[in-house]
């Protein structure tokens, strides 16, 4: 079988100690490793993105929004729980991870405990209840009920905690850092990690420069970091995510299209928002990109065929991750690897908090 379809081959040894604990500071003084042909590549620092990118090329950004997803509590017997929503399902239903999962029976109540006092407040009680069990997840869905003249949001701001990822096992970083400058729909269980670098300043001179910036919706949730856990990575299947494509970013990319301009997709979400969207209203079949607003379930490995994206801002992602895999589809799995080595080596910072990697379309894969 081809070795890029096994997921043993997206293996690599990552030193504990350069797993990012905390965010640069300031965030654009982060690292970038800049892969500009098949062959080269050179190291930088995010502020000097746009001497590396030209005019007429369009940013393409996720304004997602992390939710303080994380809740603790106790069941009626006293036990402990925790839970993480995942997916809000309507009329104050959340699908959620939970723990000890295997106790969380139909009928389940929960009560939790609050994390933040918030002046002015009335004293509050926040309770669940699981009424489904979620087949595709291992999750429950819950049954929230709020107390009076308060909405989901007003109380999650009180029980809820950033959902910080578990290789991150510090709390010395700000809730703020773990949230883009330009996030703005709520949603998201995860940031957006590549957005992190940016500053307003640093958007402000790409803007000067003549470097359009668009914005997609993707709510990072369970489909991104899902472990990939089948040897033949095509059996794999995606966890659906929501995305919306608006009609104005479509027009953006159009025009940057038709005046020569590349797109370059910041980060991995946004690539399959794109990408998601083109499969959803046939690009590929040679129909023009349209505005979207639902799920995508894609999953990107080596031998896709691009329809959007031309290039990719991404940060350094997990060994065997779905993540590794997408940007194995930009260029050669075996040229990433070499090139984590080169960073590891380097000591560049990888996952959340961790340094950047640009890849232009001049090393970009292509398959027409």
């Amino acid at each position: 079988m081809n070795e890029d379809r096994l997921l043993s081959s997206y293996g690599y040894d990552l030193p504990s100690e350069l797993i990012a604990q905390t965010p640069a500071v300031p965030r654009d003084s982060s690292r970038l490793l800049v892969v500009d042909s098949p062959t080269s590549y050179a190291h930088s620092i995010f502020r000097h993105l746009p001497d590396w990118l030209l005019p007429r090329d369009l940013l393409v950004l996720n304004n997602t929004r992390v939710i303080p997803a994380r809740l603790y509590g106790y069941r009626s017997t006293g036990a402990p729980v925790e839970i993480l929503l995942l997916e809000e399902r309507g009329n104050n239903c959340w699908l959620a991870l939970v723990k000890p999962g295997k106790r969380f029976k139909l009928g389940t109540e929960i009560v939790f405990d609050p994390v933040v006092d918030i002046p002015n407040e009335p004293n509050s009680e926040l309770k669940a209840k699981v009424i489904e069990r979620d087949e595709s997840t291992g999750g429950r869905i819950l049954q929230f009920a709020l107390p009076p003249h308060q909405s989901f949001w007003q109380i999650l701001e009180k029980y809820g905690q950033m959902p910080l990822p578990p290789y991150i096992t510090t709390r010395e970083s700000q809730p703020a850092q773990y949230q883009t400058v330009f996030a703005q729909q709520p949603g998201a269980i995860a940031a957006p990690t590549a957005g992190l670098h940016f500053t307003d300043e640093l958007l402000q001179r790409l803007q000067a420069k003549g470097i359009e910036q668009a914005y997609i919706t993707l709510h990072v949730g369970v489909g991104t970091f899902r472990p990939v856990e089948v040897e033949n990575i095509t059996h794999h299947a995606m966890h659906q995510e929501w995305v919306e494509v608006s009609k104005d970013t479509v027009a953006k990319i159009k025009a940057t299209q038709e005046r020569g301009g590349r797109i370059i997709a910041v980060g991995t979400t946004v690539v399959r928002a794109l990408e998601g969207a083109a499969r959803a209203c046939g690009t590929d079949r040679g129909k023009a990109l349209q505005s979207f607003c639902g799920k995508t379930d894609l999953f990107i490995y080596p031998g896709y065929r691009w329809q959007i994206v031309d290039g990719l801002i991404t940060n350094f992602h997990l060994p065997y991750s779905s993540l590794l895999m997408l940007v194995s589809a930009f260029i050669d799995r075996e040229r990433l690897l070499t090139l984590y080595r080169e960073a590891i080596a380097q000591q560049y910072r990888f996952y959340s908090f961790g340094d950047a990697m640009l890849i232009l379309p001049e090393a970009k894969v292509n398959l027409d």
